[in-house]
């Protein structure tokens, strides 16, 4: 069996290659490095709560959407995990970092950012989520992996 690997605390410098890593900030604060461009324009925006029900700390498949750049963030304020390979990449368990994401902070993904999660401890878990309304339909492509990536908290 495989050891649990211990996942990256995410730093704006550690999500840079996948997205932005979104922190609190003033209101009226000019636009600046810890605020997401994003990019919509492929569709109609959606944004909603998902609720996620609990389950395993692994990565056993890793999706990606080449025409949206998608937002997450914990509607809770709770701490979560994510698995993200960079859009060039060939997901692999050697190209899959898992991240540490704060509570109150969000993640804007990079188009066609490889993306599993979000993943959290305890039973269920509500998170505000940014796409295209049709994303799940028409942009979703998926790799299973050859063996799962466990990951312990």
């Amino acid at each position: 069996m495989e050891t649990p690997r211990t996942p990256v605390p995410a730093t704006p410098e550690a999500i840079a290659p996948f997205g932005t890593l979104i922190e609190p900030s003033e209101d009226g604060t000019p636009f600046g490095p810890a605020d997401a461009a994003l990019d919509l324009s492929g569709g109609t925006p959606r944004l909603y709560i998902m609720r996620l029900p609990g389950r395993a700390l692994r990565v056993a498949a890793i999706t990606r959407h080449r025409r949206v750049t998608q937002c997450l963030a914990s509607a809770t304020g709770r701490d979560w995990f994510i698995g993200l390979a960079a859009p060039e990449a060939t997901p692999s368990a050697e190209t899959i970092t898992v991240f540490r994401i704060p509570g109150g902070r969000a993640l804007a993904l990079r188009k066609g950012c490889w993306h599993a999660g979000p993943f959290f401890e305890g039973e269920e878990a509500d998170f505000l989520n940014l796409e295209l309304s049709d994303t799940n339909e028409t942009d979703h492509d998926t790799v299973r992996l050859a063996a799962p990536i466990l990951f312990a908290p």
